[in-house]
């Protein structure tokens, strides 16, 4: 079973993204605001993964999981622009049509300690 380590809000301008909910192509073009609602005292970290699941549309997705954005090290209780962006946004494509955005559940992935991937060996 899936227990989310913290919740999150997602806002296309002043549309608050929830599941199921329908959002213009226009209205998506431009990045969202992602806010991590976890715990001030905390040094927790976050990825944020965004993908398109059926680009280019659900009845032909041959591009399916679509990279939207991806973003790192995001802190609790700030948004995702304190964390560092390794890929930029990049709204629906094609910019028409109907497109599922992947973010709830499986793309927000928690990051229990920022480690550096090369380790020190001692001799």
């Amino acid at each position: 079973m899936f227990t989310p380590a913290s919740e999150f809000t997602v806002q296309y301008g002043n549309k608050q993204v929830t599941n199921g909910c329908d959002i213009k192509p226009s209205v998506a073009a431009d990045k969202p605001y992602v806010q991590i609602l976890g715990h001030p005292l905390s040094s927790n970290l976050y990825t944020l993964v965004m993908v398109d699941l059926d680009a280019p549309c659900p009845s032909e997705p041959r591009l399916r999981e679509w990279f939207h954005c991806v973003v790192v090290d995001i802190p609790d209780e700030h948004d995702a622009t304190k964390g560092s962006e390794l890929m930029a946004y990049i709204g629906p494509q094609p910019p028409t049509g109907i497109h599922r955005l992947g973010l709830p559940v499986a793309a927000v992935y928690f990051n229990s300690q920022k480690e550096s991937s090369v380790k020190n060996v001692s001799s």
